[in-house]
Order: structure tokens, then C-alpha cells, then sequence
């Protein structure tokens, strides 16, 4: 017998850090050239999505996190995401999504794109269309520049805008205290700072170090710590300059590493272990919501 026809799908999506975000000159429509080494990690937000006889999201909070910033109209990603893949298909049923916020809300953890990507594969699945891996890609790129990696997860290259993804090997497993903090931060802002930064230097095409590269393939940790960076974490500091304070701090409970996530708010540090993690966060935990994650996990993924 066929396999019935689900009535609801719900799909998890990993939260994504930057190992390295190498920041290029602004373009003429205004975006950077980008090359990044993305991880997903295991803070994850979820996606369900079912029949309906109207286009709808609605959204709960996990522990500690703020959702009143997430918009439940058609500006939200998940339901944008819904939407074209409906229109690309030809689907006119619409559907009502439901999404379990477990990333932190504008902290640099492209939580929002999390959505997008999980919105794609759950209604993907919902409405049996056994769309090509790649066509997903590519829908995914039209939404934001990280929603292609929320679909890939593990650890990957990505360039363009970010949206070019291209996994990278990594044999190793990683344990990170995520710091957040409750007053996200203004992507475009971060980028505007960025380029006040540099007014009148030579921006150099941005690569991805090969030392991480190589670090990661031999899953050594602390080799990683030497090669991570991000290009806006100068930026992110110049409009937030507190941030300094617990990046200093987690250095000095000896992480490996401690950098900005992406645009910000969000610290992380890089530790051996999972007991070296939870000293760590214990160290940093006065300074925001401090929690133990590992990485790679897998992208999005249908439960």
C-alpha cells in the first residue's frame, strides 16, 4: 500500500557559527564579497508545518529565548520560504507553520535562516514533491544568504554572499560555550561600521585560511583555535565595545579561542572538551546566557 499522505512534517535545523568570516570590498549592490567556513552546531530551532486553508506562522520560545522580535507575518522567513517553494511547484494549498525557537533571535547565529531552511524541507516533504537537492540550493539562496547552509550543515565553505556552500571535510568534534546576549545587533549596521573601518584601504579579496582547512580535516582543536577569525568583529566591537569584556574573560578561563559569532552579539569560545566547555561558561555565564554546544551536526533534517 502507498504510504499515506502526511498531515504534518516537522523539520530540524542547526544554529550556524563562522569559523572564519573573510569580509571583501562592497559591491556595487551593496553586498560583500564573502568567504566564510561555517559549522553548524546543536542548537536547533524546529519547523512544523501543516494544511491549512491560509497561509499562517506562529512561533514558541525554548528556554531563554526571546522570540518578540520574530514576526509572524509574510516578512517571516520560514513563511516566505513556504511560499516560494510553493509558487516554484505549483502548489496552491496553503500551509501553517509552526516554529520551536531554540537559536537565539539576531545573535549572529543565523537563526532566522535556520527557519527558512527548515520551512523549505518540511514543506517540501508535506506536499511530496521530491524536489532536486539542488533546486532546493538554489531556492535557499534566494531567501538570505545563510539559508543554503542550514540545508548542508556540518561544516562547509561558503563564498559568494555566502550563499555558494560547499562542505568541507572534518573529522573532528568541537565543543563551544555560545555566550548570548539579550539586545541583538543590526547586521546592515555592522557591515555600515565595517566599511567606515576601511574608508580609503585596499580591501583585499577575502580567503579562507588553508590552516583551518587543514584543521579541521584532522579534527585537531586547538589548531583550529589558531586559524579562526572574523573580519567584523572589529566593527561589532566599535558599536558594542562591552563585548570586549567577556571575550577577555573566556581567554582567561583558557579557552582555546574567543571570537565574535558573525555580526554579533553572540561570543564564542572553543574549548577541549565538554568539561572544559562547562568551566568556561561558568566563567562567562555573568555576562549573558552561556551555553555548552558541540559541532558538526547535520543540517536540516526531517523527524
Amino acid at each position: 500500500m502507498p504510504e499515506p499522505t502526511p498531515t504534518v512534517v516537522t523539520v530540524r535545523a542547526p544554529a550556524k557559527i563562522n569559523l572564519h568570516l573573510g569580509v571583501g570590498p562592497v559591491r556595487p549592490d551593496g553586498f560583500h564579497p564573502l568567504a566564510t567556513a561555517y559549522q553548524a552546531i546543536s542548537l536547533c530551532s524546529s519547523v512544523s508545518a501543516s494544511p491549512s486553508t491560509d497561509w499562517s506562522v506562529t512561533c514558541t520560545p525554548g528556554e531563554g529565548i526571546d522570540v518578540a522580535a520574530v514576526p509572524l507575518d509574510d516578512s517571516n522567513l520560514a513563511l516566505r520560504a513556504a511560499r516560494l517553494l510553493a509558487e516554484h511547484a505549483g502548489v496552491t494549498t496553503p500551509v501553517t507553520l509552526h516554529i520551536d525557537k531554540g537559536i537565539p533571535v539576531a545573535g549572529g547565529l543565523a537563526g532566522g535562516s535556520a527557519d527558512g531552511a527548515a520551512a523549505l524541507l518540511a514543506c517540501d516533504t508535506l506536499w511530496e514533491l521530491d524536489t532536486p537537492r539542488s533546486t532546493l540550493l538554489d531556492l535557499a539562496g534566494q531567501l538570505g544568504s545563510d539559508v543554503p547552509f542550514g540545508l548542508v550543515g556540518g561544516s562547509a565553505a561558503g563564498h559568494g554572499r555566502g550563499e555558494v556552500v560547499t562542505p568541507l571535510t572534518d573529522t573532528g568534534r568541537y565543543d563551544w560555550v555560545v555566550l548570548t546576549d539579550p539586545v541583538g545587533m543590526s547586521t546592515p549596521a555592522v557591515y555600515a561600521e565595517f566599511d567606515v573601518l576601511h574608508d580609503g584601504l585596499v580591501v583585499p579579496d577575502p580567503e579562507i585560511p588553508s590552516a583551518l582547512v587543514d584543521a579541521l580535516a584532522a579534527g585537531d582543536a586547538r589548531a583550529l583555535a589558531g586559524s579562526v577569525g572574523n573580519d567584523l568583529q572589529p566593527a561589532s566591537l566599535r558599536l558594542r565595545p562591552e563585548l570586549a569584556e567577556p571575550l577577555q574573560a573566556g581567554l582567561d578561563a583558557t579557552a582555546l579561542a574567543a571570537l565574535v559569532s558573525g555580526s554579533g552579539p553572540t561570543c564564542l569560545f572553543l574549548c577541549e572538551d565538554a568539561d572544559h566547555a562547562a568551566r568556561v561558561a561558568d566563567a562567562v555565564s555573568s555576562y549573558g546566557r552561556a551555553v555548552v554546544a558541540s559541532g558538526p551536526v547535520e543540517g536540516a533534517t526531517v523527524l
